[in-house]
């Protein structure tokens, strides 16, 4: 894959996310996605993603922004910095009361893009700057 290949799946994959088309956005993922969730354990494939975005759903209301990605020369990896403006809905477990509470928070992403797909994303957000955005 092309680096202008790998840029254009990642793009496609935040394009659905903002769209909030779950379904557009496994479509850019392999059958044995490896996602690495941010201050949790790996989850691997479809299924488990698609129950992961089924629970973002229901607790959080999400649009990324301001949206950079990089990918390196031979499309295998790439990389995208954004910032999630969101709202808390549904409390999630062992976080603090969901008030529907608004947040804006930098983040950032990491991918393995093999055969065309992306084959691993590795989220990272500063999960203390998040509890105290929804604390206050």
């Amino acid at each position: 894959m092309s680096q202008a290949a790998a840029l254009e799946l990642v793009g496609k994959y935040y394009a659905a996310f903002n769209a909030g088309d779950g379904e557009g956005m496994l479509a850019c993922l392999a059958e044995t996605i490896a996602h690495d969730v941010n201050q949790g354990a790996r989850q691997v494939g479809k299924d488990a993603f698609r129950a992961f975005l089924a629970h973002m759903d229901r607790s959080y209301a999400e649009k990324l922004a301001d949206i950079v990605v990089m990918a390196n020369e031979d499309g295998s990896r790439a990389a995208a910095e954004f910032v999630v403006h969101g709202e808390y809905l549904t409390t999630d477990e062992g976080l603090p009361e969901a008030k529907g509470q608004k947040y804006i928070l930098p983040a950032g992403a990491f991918f393995d893009i093999e055969n065309g797909l992306i084959a691993r994303v590795t989220v990272y957000y500063n999960l203390e700057d998040w509890i105290r955005q929804v604390s206050v």
